[in-house]
């Protein structure tokens, strides 16, 4: 460790985690570091979570605000909020407990694009910072900083914060030193300059983030892996969701849209992304580029294997296999992969002079093409927006997926009305489901309808449970005869519909139907049901 800890100045500042957690109090807002399970503190944020224990139950207990680059780890996200210790938490979690607490209303969670945090941050919307905890690699002699495993929000955290704490971790490779590129020259309106990034693999910034000695008031000694997510392999679903998109992409090099090493990739996190990066290696495609939020398993597979030759992102995500492939070939990933701050990684501007292809998951989507990536049932929180919507506006191709059905087919992805917007169909170029995918530019809202209906909505069986019948089509038609609307809704029935869902619940095993006469889409006239609340939705061809 002593050679991780090159100032001279810093030793004085040694102490454990415990004293450091004394340092923050009651009703600070407090920045951390950490992206999606990488980089985050694993010491401070304990030690803190046990003295909030002990404060409570000495009948004083004390919460903070927190503010991250992204999701944490159960060291820190599960840790705080098992001891009930946030009263505020933004710009993006995943934590079971953390969730949980959120959904009941304990905890105010701010779910936002995170381009905008360390613009908002600069202009004073989350107040002032306090204190930020900074995991690092290594501290250099003239003081500056070796980043750790993720960038994300630190340059922003340690040029704001009032009072900072480095956590250095020998268990992160020291062979981590030049990956990075750090951006200094961001600034705000009307000072902005443009960007000067034209490709994935090129450098604008330096290896090293910048803090000021006087502000650090701790630095903490730490030894523990970042969070190791395991990744299971792909399933048939995502199997076949990959297969549509390769056709897509190859469709599309055809027509001469897209070059033969298409355009940089951007992939969300998850068993999905990871699907369609493994098809990639087995579609013959070389020399790719990446210019993304997370660098997972599947990408780093690419890597190696020369289908991808250079890959920009802000964090790791691995599984332990991961880490260890990784570590043990550190010198041949550090020429082919660069670590920027997440304001670049995810800045409307470059994304759009790159022409990045943005390929997201979804909890589902409507028959327009609206996409919901955030809640359940419309109130309920999964994890939040995270990146999406930055690559999904600004991506020269924006693709969302998703199975085309949930909990063992009893619940459709394709809906009749989300029930929550994160993405509007302004937003929505391609949707792609096991059945299918729809490419929706160009199209007007009833086309778009018809296509997703055709192309993604689940196939069901002429007698599955819940299917609308056609006789109840024309009832149905009788009762709520289609408007003569531009986008045809009845949302007054949808609203009815909504609250009846929440007062009985859903039946039981039955999926949100896209009715048989949707689905094989061969009939002048649709009707669309909703028998979870979804809403109802009518429209003539």
């Amino acid at each position: 460790m002593q050679d991780r800890i090159r100032h001279a100045g810093m030793h004085d500042r040694l102490m454990s985690a415990e004293q450091a957690a004394a340092l923050i109090g009651p009703g600070m807002t407090v920045a951390m570091s950490g992206f999606t399970g990488a980089g985050y503190p694993k010491s401070v944020p304990q030690a803190l979570a046990a003295r909030m224990d002990a404060a409570a139950a000495a009948g004083a207990p004390f919460r903070i605000k927190v503010l991250t680059g992204a999701s944490t780890a159960p060291e820190l996200d599960g840790a705080l909020a098992r001891a009930n210790g946030m009263e505020l938490r933004l710009p993006y979690q995943s934590d079971p407990v953390l969730r949980e607490r959120i959904n009941n209303g304990e905890i105010d969670y701010i779910d936002m694009h995170l381009s905008h945090v360390a613009q908002h941050t600069w202009s004073g919307f989350f107040g002032n910072i306090d204190l930020a905890v900074i995991e690092v690699a290594g501290i250099l002699e003239d003081g500056r900083l070796i980043p750790s495993s993720s960038v994300g929000n630190n340059k922003t955290w340690l040029d704001q914060a009032d009072q900072i704490i480095l956590e250095v971790n020998a268990f992160q490779p020291a062979g981590l030193e030049g990956m990075h590129d750090i951006y200094y020259g961001t600034a705000l309106p009307p000072d902005r300059k443009p960007i000067p990034l034209t490709a994935p693999d090129e450098r604008i910034g330096e290896p090293y983030l910048h803090v000021d000695p006087a502000k650090v008031v701790a630095v903490v000694r730490t030894d523990a892996p970042d969070r190791n997510s395991p990744f299971s392999a792909p399933d048939e679903a995502s199997r076949e969701i990959a297969g549509h998109l390769l056709d897509f992409f190859d469709h599309e090099i055809q027509r001469g849209r897209l070059p033969g090493k298409l355009l940089p990739l951007q992939s969300g996190v998850g068993n999905i992304a990871n699907a369609v990066l493994a098809a990639l290696s087995e579609g013959g495609y070389e020399g790719l580029t990446a210019y993304t939020e997370v660098i997972q398993d599947g990408m780093l597979n690419l890597i190696r294997n020369g289908v991808i030759k250079m890959a920009s992102a802000t964090s790791f995500s691995l599984s332990a296999a991961g880490v260890k492939e990784f570590n043990d070939n550190i010198d041949f990933y550090r020429t082919r992969i660069l670590l920027r701050t997440q304001e670049i990684s995810n800045h409307p501007e470059l994304i759009r002079r790159l022409g990045v292809i943005a390929m997201n998951g979804m909890i589902e989507a409507d028959i327009y093409g609206n996409v919901n990536s955030t809640h359940i049932a419309g109130s309920k929180v999964m994890n939040g927006i995270g990146g999406s919507g930055d690559f999904a506006r600004n991506g020269s191709l924006s693709v969302f997926m998703s199975p085309s059905t949930a909990k063992s087919g009893s619940i459709s992805g394709i809906v009749p009305m989300v029930s929550h917007v994160d993405h509007t169909e302004h937003d929505t170029m391609i949707i792609v489901t096991d059945q299918g995918l729809a490419d929706l530019r160009g199209l007007a809202p009833k086309q778009r309808a018809q296509l997703i209906i055709d192309r993604c909505a689940p196939r069901l069986p002429p007698h599955a449970p819940g299917l609308l019948r056609p006789r109840q089509a024309r009832e149905l038609r009788q009762a709520h005869p289609p408007p003569p609307r531009r986008v045809p809704l009845l949302a007054r029935q949808a609203c009815r519909n909504r609250q009846h869902a929440h007062a009985t619940g859903p039946p039981p095993n039955r999926l949100n139907p896209i009715t048989q006469h949707l689905n094989n889409g061969r009939n002048s006239q649709y009707q669309v049901l909703s028998m979870d609340g979804v809403g109802i939705v009518s429209f003539r061809k």
